[in-house]
């Protein structure tokens, strides 16, 4: 007799013993639980990062031809070896925290990532990203489906969003995340001050502990001040992490002590939102390698980066935490006349942990302008897309979320090649 989940519910290990063998829904079971301490933060570069200044192709003699003032030098780049394709990359000088991690094999990079006939707009290429979706980009974001179909009740805080407002992709049908940008200032709003505060405080909980069953509008108002309220202390409990290193005074590597600071805490959340601009580098990208604006995002995205996974490490809890790093598209190839990149099509997408399989996927493109180069796309001007962004996110969805890819994404993306984690 092969038991019915309703029986394995009611029975427990009785049922299953009796059977003498594991009836199917336990690997699903498994799964699930196997993914109940995981943390999986989104760094979104908002802006359409250039992934040719990131991840440098410093032997290919096109790169220097087409990018003569914004190119950097050869002897510059943080090496990191060969892909698959034979061809030798290295990371911006700048990121020498990213290196460092690079070098404990805690690091993936995964290029050329996109899709066909990107959009080159930020507001429906963040749409796109955000929903998974090509044709449907109206829909619930993909993030905010994984958070709709967690068990309930659904803690408030399962999903947080670092920055304001919340991006499509933490939208679900039923489940949105907070917009907690500062811990230290999410508190409860009274005109009043010390023990005057406190008594509101404590008569707003007591109003929204009444849900009446007759009156289902005021209920769903009093449970979501209930929910509301019982994020405050939880919150000003990651307010107070000071953390194992130190992190630099700036928005992203604050926004990721914050982070940390939650995991350390235990709050609840599974999925956090961690956002930083400034990379539509449309002018005076690169002219100064060393202080020039895009040398000081990669500066930036890389110590933020190095402090976070410092601490996780010190923390133990570095293991439980996957970081997936991308933006809503690359840039073009061909430098622009005012010393910058215009938007383009492929870009790339990278994974920290220390879960993560390290190295590098895909192969980088030839950046020869013939039009018979199948790498490049809009007339030799753009990367062309090796792997669909979707099947990096179904790589995280089913092996490290511990959830289906293909219902959540409506579509089977799997790329079996995509190893790292």
């Amino acid at each position: 007799m092969t038991p019915t989940r309703r029986d394995f519910i009611r029975g427990g290990v009785s049922a299953f013993t009796l059977t003498f063998a594991a009836p199917a829904f336990i690997s699903d079971l498994a799964r699930a639980q196997g993914a109940n301490r995981r943390n999986l933060v989104i760094l979104y570069l908002s802006g359409g990062n250039d992934a040719l200044s990131t991840l440098i192709p410093y032997t290919d003699p096109f790169y220097f031809s087409r990018r003569p003032t914004i190119a950097v030098p050869a002897g510059n780049v943080l090496q990191v070896g060969t892909d698959s394709s034979g061809k030798a990359l290295g990371l911006h000088p700048r990121l020498t925290g990213l290196k460092q991690i690079w070098d404990q094999g805690h690091l993936a990079l995964i290029q050329r990532t996109g899709y066909n006939n990107s959009s080159r707009s930020h507001f429906l290429g963040q749409d796109i990203w955000g929903t998974a979706n090509l044709t449907n980009t109206t829909g619930s974001g993909w993030l905010g489906r994984y958070l709709d179909q967690m068990p309930s009740p659904i803690d408030p805080l399962a999903g947080w969003c670092t920055a304001s407002p919340v991006p499509h992709s933490l939208i679900g049908n039923f489940v949105t995340a907070p917009s907690i940008p500062s811990p230290s200032s999410y508190a409860f709003a009274s005109p009043n001050t010390g023990t005057e505060a406190t008594y509101s405080r404590t008569a707003m909980t007591s109003i929204a502990s009444h849900l009446p069953a007759d009156r289902p509008q005021v209920a769903f108002v009093a449970g979501t001040a209930q929910s509301a309220m019982a994020t405050l202390d939880k919150v000003a409990s990651v307010a107070a992490y000071t953390g194992t290193t130190t992190y630099a005074n700036n928005g992203l590597a604050q926004a990721l002590k914050a982070v940390a600071g939650a995991m350390v805490k235990g709050i609840g959340t599974k999925v956090f939102w961690v956002q930083t601009g400034g990379f539509d580098t449309h002018a005076s990208q690169g002219v100064n390698q060393a202080a020039g604006t895009y040398a000081t995002n990669m500066a930036t995205v890389g110590d933020s980066l190095l402090a976070f996974h410092t601490d996780l490490k010190n923390q133990g809890l570095l293991g439980d935490t996957c970081v997936l790093m991308f933006s809503e598209f690359g840039r073009r190839i061909t430098e622009n006349g005012s010393n910058g990149t215009d938007h383009g099509a492929a870009a790339i997408m990278f994974a920290m942990g220390g879960a993560v399989q390290g190295g590098l996927y895909g192969t980088a493109a030839s950046l020869n302008p013939d039009p018979a180069n199948t790498t490049l796309e809009n007339s030799g001007g753009d990367v062309h897309y090796e792997t669909d962004f979707r099947s990096v996110y179904a790589r995280v969805i089913d092996n490290w979320l511990g959830v289906n890819s293909v219902t959540l994404l409506g579509g089977d993306f799997r790329k079996s090649t995509l190893s790292f984690i």
